[in-house]
């Protein structure tokens, strides 16, 4: 994975447990270009990796500039950017990746919760930029929490984003029924946020007959799984014919990683990517937050870092 290293050469206060940084190549090259959607892996003390969507408009080829919520439940990643990155400082960044990107489209309509206003927002810059035709909601608890408020208020595409506050009064809240309805089959929907919001818009959206293809979501974090009824279960690795046991309560990636077989892995959460792993023989036990629901029916292929097993072994492509 090409990795670049980059100077914290600003961070800003956004909004309450909101900061932004912004990312330039240490010796003042250009940076590689990204796409609207696209996140790049931070690489941050203690061995930690977490990845964070580009929030600027792509044609900086100067920056990048994110922006990271402290979690109360942080796993490390978000503190150690609060609390420990500072201006001056050199990370280690993955190029850019996009999972999320946009569909040329008649409309595009644009779905923030909270910090997942950060891959929506470079979505606004670019179809702004290319004069397309779009609307932005963006939905947080309170204007106090509302990152980049300033910035959108102030931009060219000001009239077409509207703002819902969870302690506003009602008139100004989120009508996702009425926003839903009657939707054109040449309208793309884009929603990013907790996971609990983005599942209500999508759940909303086809219950209003918008069609999976006119739909696209990001998730920055995986739910909770019941994990209660895991049982052991064997992975085989193709090339050696190696098998090896995954207990409850360890990753497969973890099994490997014991037994000196190496797969990349970044969020550990199956929701990046970055671990995917093709399955050759058996049926995977799908967990993750990246594949499609007709990617995980061809169960050919797995993420490992969470997904286990349905079936009494899994051959991978190893």
């Amino acid at each position: 994975m090409n990795q670049l290293s980059v100077t914290v050469v600003n961070k800003i206060f956004e909004a309450v447990d909101i900061i932004s940084l912004e990312l330039a190549e240490v010796d003042g090259k250009q940076l590689p270009y990204f796409t609207a959607g696209a996140h790049i892996d931070v690489h941050l003390p203690g061995g930690i990796v977490r990845q964070y969507s580009l929030l600027n408009d792509s044609t900086e080829s100067h920056r990048y500039v994110i922006a990271v919520l402290k979690d109360a439940e942080s796993r490390g990643g978000s503190v150690a950017i609060h609390k420990k990155i500072k201006v001056g400082d050199v990370l280690r960044i993955s190029t850019p990746k996009n999972h999320f990107p946009l569909i040329s489209a008649n409309q595009s309509l644009l779905l923030a919760g909270g910090i997942g206003v950060t891959p929506i927002l470079s979505m606004a810059h670019q179809l702004n930029r290319i004069n397309a035709a779009f609307r932005m909601h963006y939905c947080t608890r309170s204007r106090e929490r509302t990152a980049f408020l300033d910035t959108i208020q102030s931009s060219e595409f000001s009239d077409r984003v509207h703002f819902h506050f969870d302690d506003g009064d009602d008139a100004q809240k989120l009508d996702l029924k009425t926003l839903m309805a009657k939707p054109s089959p040449t309208t793309h929907l884009y929603v990013c946020g907790p996971k609990g919001f983005i599942d209500y818009v999508v759940d909303s959206a086809k219950e209003a007959g918008w069609s999976s293809d006119q739909i696209h979501f990001e998730y920055f974090g995986a739910g909770e799984i019941d994990t209660s009824g895991d049982k052991v279960f064997k992975v085989k690795i193709a090339s050696s014919g190696t098998i090896l046991d995954v207990a409850p309560g360890k990753s497969i990636t973890r099994v490997l990683e014991e037994n000196d077989v190496f797969i990349p892995v970044s969020c550990e959460e199956g929701v990046c990517g970055t671990c995917l792993t093709r399955v050759i023989e058996g049926e995977p036990d799908h967990r993750d937050l990246y594949l499609t629901d007709a990617e995980k029916t061809a169960n050919n292929q797995i993420l490992p870092c969470c997904s286990r097993a349905k079936s009494a072994m899994l051959t991978l492509d190893l």
